[in-house]
């Protein structure tokens, strides 16, 4: 794959194939690591998939999108996906009419519509009922907790829409459900991560009624709006590159992601939690050294820069003989960033052996749906009120997650390149 360094200039050409570059230096996986439980459970997943009607909400990501290649390896018979991003629906649509290997049912329409909105009930009764259903709809960055706006935003998205998706299902059980979580909901230290154990216990509330699961994973490696993929990004507009130091992270690949989250869905067991099975000292990747390798991958070598100002004035001066590319490496001081990472907290029974590479948390904590609403009255009480603050609103969330200990500096990743 070629693509242009530096825009409005002749360009530079590299060979550079992300695939390949995640799976040499990122994962350093030759096959996915879901490989040997598809393989395991291949008869059952057939069973289960094919011919069944399938809605995907928030399919326009990089992990929804990903999901909805996964099951087209399999026969549905009808595909609706929903997502607020009608540029991402086009491309999606796009790239799997021109791929091979997917089989597109007949009966496959996207729509550019939030899942909040009444309009989104009235397309789920007309195309429905499905078998399968699965929601990616969710704000995934830490910097979405900058303030009270934002912080409300993210928690209407989700968990307090997810209350009314789940009513909506009641009224017409599928046979699946997949609502995704994270990894930073396992004592969270970030309202992003505290609204997933959120969402993670709201859907437990309903895991009695309706056939439940999720997953916490790990960093998706050049996701839609990931560090790694803003690399590259900053590079096609020659601009420097700005990346935390000594910040390590498990990553899979797209395809994994998508592949975790279909197992999850269809082979799991109401209320259990999916993670991948991956090995501290193996498996996490430091930010810097990922941002290393992609420079001598395309040959070219850091310019390691004291300042982002330096950085900036260095990538004004960027020639397409240029052999080195400049890069501000700080420490990270920013709001909820957690210092490592963990799908499993002490108190949680996992089961390590139904699965080859994934794991199940078993055990996830029920409340009954008058706390949950006792929840949701409080939060939305307190966003309508004129006091409303970051403070409040952490205080809320510490009532009910213990183990939530929110990690406040003060600074946002808005206030950095």
């Amino acid at each position: 794959m070629f693509k242009s360094l530096f825009k409005n200039k002749k360009p530079m050409q590299y060979n550079f194939n992300i695939d390949s570059f995640i799976s040499n230096y990122v994962t350093r996986r030759k096959e996915s690591l879901l490989l040997p439980d598809f393989e395991k459970y291949n008869e059952a997943l057939q069973s289960r998939i094919n011919g069944k009607n399938v809605l995907v909400i928030g399919g326009a990501g990089t992990i929804g999108s990903s999901y909805i290649k996964a099951i087209l390896k399999f026969n549905i018979a009808k595909l609706v996906v929903v997502d607020i991003n009608e540029n991402g629906l086009t491309e999606l649509v796009r790239d799997l009419r021109s791929s091979e290997g997917y089989h597109i049912p007949t009966e496959f329409i996207t729509y550019p519509v939030n899942f909040g909105d009444p309009v989104f009930e009235k397309l789920f009764r007309h195309h429905g009922p499905f078998q399968i259903v699965a929601n990616f709809a969710a704000h995934k960055h830490v910097r979405s907790e900058k303030d009270i706006y934002s912080i409300e935003a993210m928690i209407e998205n989700n968990v307090l829409r997810a209350r009314k998706l789940l009513d909506l299902l009641l009224q017409f059980p599928p046979e699946h459900f997949f609502c995704v979580s994270t990894d930073k909901a396992a004592n969270p230290v970030n309202i992003m991560g505290a609204s997933k154990k959120l969402m993670e216990e709201l859907i437990m509330a309903y895991s009695d009624k309706l056939p439940i699961k999720t997953a916490r994973f790990a960093n998706v490696a050049f996701s839609n709006g990931s560090l790694p993929l803003g690399f590259l990004e900053r590079m096609q507009k020659k601009q420097p590159w700005s990346c935390p130091r000594g910040i390590r992270r498990f990553f899979v690949s797209p395809q994994e992601s998508g592949e975790l989250c279909l197992m999850a869905s269809i082979m799991g067991q109401s209320g259990d939690i999916f993670f991948p099975k991956l090995d501290e000292e193996k498996d996490m990747i430091p930010f810097d050294q990922m941002a290393i390798d992609l420079l001598h991958s395309i040959g070219l070598e850091p310019d390691i820069c004291a300042t982002e100002e330096e950085a900036v004035q260095k990538a004004l001066l960027l020639k397409e003989s240029s052999t080195s590319y400049p890069v501000y490496f700080f420490g990270s001081d920013t709001s909820g960033e957690k210092a490592f990472e963990e799908f499993f907290t002490e108190n949680e029974k996992l089961d390590n052996d139904s699965f080859i590479h994934l794991g199940v948390v078993k055990n996830s904590k029920k409340r009954s749906i008058g706390e949950i609403d006792e929840i949701f009255a409080q939060l939305r009480a307190l966003f309508a009120s004129d006091k409303v603050t970051k403070a409040a609103i952490v205080e809320i969330l510490k009532q009910y997650l213990p183990n939530f200990e929110h990690i406040e500096t003060g600074k946002s990743l808005d206030q950095k390149m």
